[in-house]
């Protein structure tokens, strides 16, 4: 287990108050895990912005009877292949369909390639999850 360093923190009167809320709402048991919570967050953000390695998550909601849309799909898939680790396809009902692409590698390609997807007519949402391989943090 790594070595634990306690600091303080000087914080407006306020601020503290909403940050205690916000805690209370997310269901943490105290102030230290939140704070790493905000700091892992921050240092994920510049994984992204950087050249090192990320893992994520893009989601797409679309409807499957949506003519060439699934071949457009696989197609875009298919030329970001170094980028993919998983997908998953789930039916959610007769006309809607999930997709879940777990990709890891270089930010700016998973970007692209989550842009990509989204920007296909006939795909209603999408969203990427930026995350981390987890080496960076602590």
């Amino acid at each position: 287990m790594a070595k634990l360093i306690r600091f303080g923190v000087s914080l407006e009167e306020e601020l503290l108050k909403k940050f205690d809320s916000l805690l209370h709402r997310k269901r943490y048991t105290n102030r230290s895990e939140a704070i790493r919570d905000l700091i892992r967050e921050d240092l994920v953000r510049q994984e992204w912005q950087g050249d090192g390695e990320i893992s994520g998550a893009i989601t797409l909601i679309y409807d499957h009877h949506k003519r060439e849309l699934l071949e457009k799909i696989t197609d875009i898939q298919h030329h970001y292949q170094k980028a993919i680790i998983s997908t998953q396809h789930i039916h959610l009902d007769h006309h809607n369909c999930l997709e879940i692409i777990a990709v890891k590698g270089d930010a700016k390609k998973a970007q692209e390639l989550a842009d990509t997807l989204r920007s296909i007519k006939g795909v209603k949402h999408g969203t990427l999850s930026m995350s981390s391989t987890g080496r960076n943090l602590a």
